[in-house]
């Protein structure tokens, strides 16, 4: 006998949108408001340009070869998931309207949307979903970690799925919430092929129109989207500004109109000051950090790992280049995560602990490497801070700042001693781990390798009791703060902030813009 869960597909509260009073415009008119509704009422207008502020670019749109929290911000708005979650961190259905899960937790059988239809007008069916599972699981994709249960999706007919895993699989709908649950197109990934990046279908509220590297990416309304009344804007344009300092200025001319979750903290005040905007700081579910070449010198050496980790001051990082909007981080788990615990506690900075470590390691001369990093002014100033941190203990740090797509290219094909990549963070705690420290994980950029932490992630994403889960992660938290493959500086919080003209945003623990109900007066 199978459990029923029963999850409805929430209508679109277009009339529970807060109210704001207007402010600076962004570009694109406002047009008619919908059957009923009267301008200034606080009711959904239609029409307008949504310019968002986009930090980096999006190095590549497409879901099943993702690796960047930027592209993810772009997919919310050309691709729906089969299931999303809310405001309440809850996961919700959307092209899967409902599901039922067996008694023993292996058999997921997905009931879909009908009518739905992609971007190129291809049904949107089981077939499709099938497509996508397989394109996933492909080992060519980095979704093939988060679908690595997966054992068989069968056509049950139409509107049906059937998802078999090969033992239970505690993050699965979560994962679904995410890239892994994004629907792409068949017709247009099999047309396309390695292009498809650049020409990117789904069927989400808004389309795919063009791409300027390094400048904007610009979407149109989908006249046909799926659900009724939606979406309210006529165009949405990324524009790739790296200096969060200009997202500001530029905000307060009306060039943009919602910056992504890195608004420069050293401006939250002034904003919240300004009757105009609106400001959003929220805890996050993200790490920030560097992953460590542990495959080659220096830190093929644990001791030259441990000595960076007991120099780092993650307090001063954190409030002088975040200014208080973040706290300091050790772990995979930010502090609202369930598998949080002690280990996310640094140790207090000493030099001469560090030079007690090198020279256990052979190191008492100190040693030189290269630290890659993004190309913005904050990245520059926490590499500096931190190049002065160890060199206090003989250790020379070498900068080199690149192009974010070339630092991801870098890292993961092992081009770096050290690289600055941190994680957007996900629901379940399997999601922020398993894939960097595990084997051959598809994020495992550090080149690491453990038996017993492999034991212990693969239990844990198989345990489906909350507390015997936390208690596998505490058990690999102990290996891994010793190992280091990753060094940790801080858990973020999302900052974003909006102009009072928009209407209908719902912030979700991920720090995405979810585009379909926003408007603009």
């Amino acid at each position: 006998m199978s459990k029923r869960i029963k999850v409805l597909l929430v209508a679109a509260m277009v009339g529970l949108a807060m109210l704001f009073a207007a402010a600076c415009g962004g570009g694109g008119d406002v047009g008619d408001t919908p059957d009923g509704a009267e301008d200034g009422d606080g009711s959904p207008q239609y029409g307008g340009t949504l310019n968002v502020a986009l930090s980096s670019d999006a190095p590549r749109l497409d879901p099943g070869l993702s690796s960047s929290v930027y592209d993810r911000y772009v997919f919310q708005s050309i691709f729906d998931k089969l299931a999303d979650i809310d405001e309440n961190g809850e996961v919700v259905p959307v092209l899967a309207k409902n599901w039922d899960v067996s008694d023993d937790g292996l058999t997921y059988t997905f009931h879909l949307q009908e009518g739905v239809k992609f971007h190129d007008g291809t049904d949107f069916n089981a077939e499709a979903v099938k497509f996508n599972f397989d394109r996933n699981t492909d080992p060519a994709s980095p979704r093939r970690g988060e679908l690595a249960a997966v054992k068989e999706v069968t056509v049950v007919d139409e509107y049906t799925v059937e998802v078999v895993l090969s033992e239970p699989f505690a993050p699965f709908l979560s994962i679904l919430t995410d890239r892994a649950g994004m629907m792409v197109s068949p017709t247009a990934v099999e047309e396309l092929g390695e292009d498809f990046a650049n020409s990117p279908v789904g069927t989400g509220p808004f389309k795919f129109e063009s791409l300027m590297k390094g400048n904007n990416i610009t979407l149109v309304k989908n006249e046909d989207y799926w659900q009724d009344g939606l979406p309210y804007l006529d165009s949405i344009v990324f524009k790739i500004i790296t200096d969060t300092n200009v997202t500001a200025t530029n905000l307060k001319s009306g060039q943009v109109d919602i910056s992504d979750w890195r608004f420069p903290t050293k401006e939250i005040a002034n904003f919240e000051n300004d009757d105009n905007f609106v400001i959003v700081n929220e805890a996050s579910q993200n790490y920030n950090g560097f992953y460590l070449n542990i495959s080659k010198p220096p830190f093929d050496n644990k001791h030259a790992r441990q000595a960076l980790d007991v120099l780092m001051d993650r307090e001063a990082l954190v409030d002088l280049v975040k200014d208080g909007a973040a706290t300091v981080a050790h772990s995979y788990f930010s502090p609202g995560c369930f598998a949080h615990g002690d280990s996310d506690i640094p140790p207090e900075p000493s030099v001469e602990k560090a030079k007690e470590i090198l020279a256990e390691g052979g190191l008492e001369d100190g040693f030189t490497f290269t630290y890659k990093t993004a190309a913005t002014p904050e990245q520059q100033q926490i590499a500096e801070m931190l190049q002065s941190m160890f060199k206090e203990a003989g250790i020379t740090m070498n900068i080199e700042q690149i192009e974010f797509g070339t630092l991801l290219d870098q890292t993961i094909k092992g081009e770096f001693e050290a690289a600055a990549l941190g994680w957007s963070g996900r629901p379940d705690p399997d999601q922020n781990i398993f894939d960097d420290v595990f084997t051959d994980g598809s994020m495992n950029y550090s080149r690491f390798s453990h038996p017993e932490i492999d034991e212990l992630v693969t239990a844990a994403r198989k345990e489906l009791d909350q507390d015997k889960r936390k208690a596998l992660y505490d058990d690999a938290m102990e290996i891994l703060v010793d190992e280091l493959p990753y060094i940790f500086t801080y858990h973020e919080n999302n900052v974003i902030c909006h102009s009072k003209n928009v209407h209908g945003f719902t912030y979700i623990s991920d720090g995405l813009i979810r585009t379909a109900e926003i408007w603009k007066d």
